[in-house]
């Protein structure tokens, strides 16, 4: 359990880091261009999902909360089920970090509007005297990855959007967005691995209950 708990640990860390510098040296909307015009950190927030998609107003922000709190105690106790039963310590390592991640931007969503004052008008203060910007559970999500490798336009005879303007990859995302999108894409690439493996098993070592069905059957 020491090394999912280290891989949590480092990307909560790093993620926290990193949003609480852009929250209180950034105005909202402010830009630094690292390498040329792909590489941008830029600040922005978001009241909904990951890379700054949108989830309907208040009720919606506070149904996402929410839903990420229980999406985030069943992925922690499957986490730690996994680590009692020995599994595959990369799937454990691909699992800790979609968990991580996950951890990562309830916390913006959780205490941000508590602990920070508005970014709109001034660089955020934190714990401002007059309070938050938000409540519990009502805080935006600070992002600052800005990756516009490829910009362009979309052809006059592309269906919907022809002529608009293109950009890979538009989406701002932070480290617990990255943390997440690593951990399912590494899950994806080697589901073989992973889950082949655990059918073979279960072939070769047939649950009781289905060697108890199968003497019943023989011995009718």
């Amino acid at each position: 359990m020491r090394k999912p708990l280290i891989i949590i640990f480092l990307v909560l860390l790093i993620d926290q880091l990193v949003k609480i510098y852009i929250k209180t040296h950034f105005f909202l909307g402010e830009e630094v261009h690292i390498a040329g015009d792909w590489f941008i950190i830029h600040f922005t927030e978001n009241n909904g999902m990951a890379y700054g998609m949108e989830f309907g107003g208040n009720f919606g922000k506070l149904f996402l909360s929410v839903f990420r709190i229980v999406a985030v105690v069943a992925i922690g106790w499957y986490l730690w089920s996994l680590t009692r039963q020995k599994e595959d310590k990369f799937y454990i390592t691909c699992i800790a970090l979609i968990f991580a991640g996950a951890v990562g931007n309830i916390i913006d969503s959780a205490f941000y509007g508590i602990l920070f004052s508005d970014s709109n008008y001034e660089i955020a203060r934190f714990l401002p005297e007059e309070g938050g910007y938000a409540g519990f559970l009502h805080g935006k999500v600070v992002d600052m990855l800005y990756f516009p490798v490829i910009k362009g336009h979309f052809p006059t005879w592309f269906p919907f959007w022809g002529t608009e303007d293109f950009i890979f990859f538009r989406p701002v995302f932070n480290i617990a967005d990255a943390s997440i999108s690593i951990g399912v894409a590494l899950i994806i690439l080697f589901q073989k691995r992973f889950f082949s493996k655990k059918t073979k098993e279960n072939l070769q070592n047939p649950a009781p209950e289905n060697l108890v069905n199968t003497t019943e059957e023989k011995d009718i």
